[in-house]
């Protein structure tokens, strides 16, 4: 009998809290049609204060009768379903037939939970990744366990690829001592992207177009039942509607996050901030957009490193943003000043990132080389991104140890959260030496990817247990090379932004202080304090002592 583990590698850690303010994912999904290079390309930023581990799951054999074991996080056995008779490798959470899956928790109705249900979501992403070669199988295996077994999580959007489609599939519970769950699962257009970020996002749905749109027997009745929808309203079936409404609350914190996506990959459309701001009559995003131009797989990096720069929410302007304007805003995210409730911006790019994928699934190239796992740990914005191949046998020990109670130079997740907090500190002014490195790395990787990629299509017509190797290697190597060279930076960065100086090309420390603009704002709220008398010794100023 085999053992289920849920790990922290492969799943969003507000699963282990009940502050829905924590639930903090974000995705994007870019079909065939709407990449540069023909990839289906989706991606997950797993928000939370946490210590990531990089999983991998071998391929292995059941014997008839065999069952596994559902267990909680403390190892609490919770229950047992039947195990099938073959499963397939997983490397974090794309396998080995380049299927992939992410997702961002939406909480809606929390009265829908079912703490009966058997399996989480977390619980159904890591056994469809075993059980399912495509998508639509994904989405299939899901749902019969949750009809079978029960679903025990909130709302939840889960983005599913494989090498031609990419599908949204939204779900919740029943409620205590329901059955199944509720939920419905839409293809997304070739040509088209979508993105959805911790508030529900599928509205309308067609009832009879089962090659586009699959749903549950009873996801509109029953929410007719528990008077979430009204028929009689002449309005049409809305599932994020019934399901998880819209407040101006879940607007700011979700669809803001959506809008700068929309933004930016089709700026010609003028998306208005209006709706996240929950201005009355706005009209919701759409589900999906034709990008004004298709996207590579550094379009997509970048669409992840994003504080709505340029935009009248750009998180590093402001006296919010201190003197060197850093975007990063100290949780908790909603605060009280004078009994008024104040919120932070919430962005796509957060410090609370345990980690981050972008993923490639492309049908020309075998599957082991056609799967490309583009992972990294902490901030998106200061992470880089490295290749591991779904047909891979190993990982990079640096990606698979450590824990958040002990720092340590062996983990890669510490590596990257030491850069990216000591950037606090003088954040416009490291960023520039950040980013020289991040790009360096991030551009060689995919520089190298074709060259990479033609040696690996000649083995797997000569070696397949050679390209395994092959890959395996490189994407180990090339992994524990770039930690190698970000604890590098994190050195140099200390050495070179030091008690408040900042060293100069011949390591000579330099007074930098403050930018104009934010000692402006500190006289204005004590003009007096700060101001020097005048001199009447008439010696110079700058002979003066400290």
């Amino acid at each position: 009998m085999k053992n289920l583990i849920a790990v922290l590698s492969g799943l969003c850690v507000c699963a282990l809290t009940g502050d829905p303010r924590a639930w903090a994912c974000t995705n994007l999904l870019v079909t065939k049609g709407a990449s540069a290079d023909g990839s289906v390309i989706i991606t997950y930023t797993c928000d939370g204060e946490f210590h990531p581990h990089l999983s991998y799951v071998p391929a292995a054999d059941y014997e008839p009768g065999e069952f596994l074991e559902i267990k909680d996080w403390s190892g609490k056995l919770r229950g047992k379903i039947k195990q099938v008779p073959h499963t397939y490798a997983v490397v974090g959470l794309m396998n080995e037939h380049q299927l992939v899956i992410s997702e961002t928790t939406f909480s809606g109705r929390e009265e829908l939970q079912n703490p009966e249900g058997l399996l989480h979501y977390w619980d159904l992403m890591q056994l469809a990744l075993q059980r399912a070669r495509t998508a639509r199988e994904a989405i299939q295996v899901m749902t019969d366990l949750v009809a079978e077994y029960g679903y025990r999580s909130t709302g939840e959007s889960i983005s599913l690829a494989d090498t031609k489609e990419a599908w949204i599939l939204e779900m919740i519970g029943p409620g205590p001592g329901g059955k199944g769950a509720h939920w419905v699962a839409l293809r997304i257009p070739d040509g088209y992207i979508s993105c959805h970020a911790n508030k529900a996002r599928i509205g309308e749905f067609p009832l009879d177009d089962p090659q586009n749109c699959l749903y549950s027997e009873h996801v509109i009745s029953f929410a007719i039942e528990r008077g979430y929808y009204h028929p009689q309203s002449g309005e049409p079936f809305r599932y994020c509607e019934a399901y998880c409404p819209s407040t101006p609350q879940n607007r700011r914190y979700g669809d803001t996050r959506v809008w700068s996506f929309l933004r930016r990959v089709a700026p010609s459309q003028n998306f208005s901030p209006d709706y996240h701001r929950a201005v009355p009559g706005a009209a919701p995003y759409p589900l999906w957009v034709k990008p004004d131009r298709k996207l590579s797989l550094a379009d997509v990096f970048v669409l992840m490193r994003d504080h709505y720069e340029g935009t009248d929410f750009d998180m590093t302007r402001g006296v919010d943003a201190g003197p060197h304007g850093t975007p990063n805003r100290w949780r908790p995210i909603v605060w009280n000043v004078a009994g008024v409730e104040h919120a932070w911006e919430r962005p796509i790019s957060t410090q609370q990132t345990g980690f981050t994928f972008v993923s490639q699934s492309r049908d020309w190239l075998p599957n082991p080389i056609g799967g490309v796992y583009w992972y990294a740990v902490d901030d998106t914005y200061f992470c880089c991104y490295v290749p591991l191949y779904c047909g891979i046998d190993a990982l990079p020990e640096s990606y698979t140890v450590g824990s958040l109670g002990e720092f340590s130079w062996d983990s890669a997740w510490w590596v990257f959260n030491f850069v990216a907090n000591y950037a606090n500190l003088r954040y416009a002014d490291m960023r520039d030496d950040i980013w020289v490195v991040q790009r360096d790395l991030e551009g060689t990787l995919l520089a190298l990817q074709p060259a990479v990629e033609r040696a690996a299509v000649e083995l797997a017509r000569s070696d397949p247990q050679l390209l395994t190797r092959y890959l395996t290697d490189y994407s180990v190597a090339h992994a524990e090379l770039v930690v190698k060279r970000w604890r590098a930076l994190g050195e140099h960065l200390i050495r070179k932004y030091n008690d408040g100086y900042v060293q100069d090309e011949r390591g000579r420390p330099q007074e930098q202080g403050y930018p104009e603009s934010w000692l402006r704002k500190v006289l204005r709220e004590r003009p007096e304090q700060f101001r020097l008398p005048a001199n009447p010794t008439g010696v110079p100023e700058s002979k003066l002592e400290d």
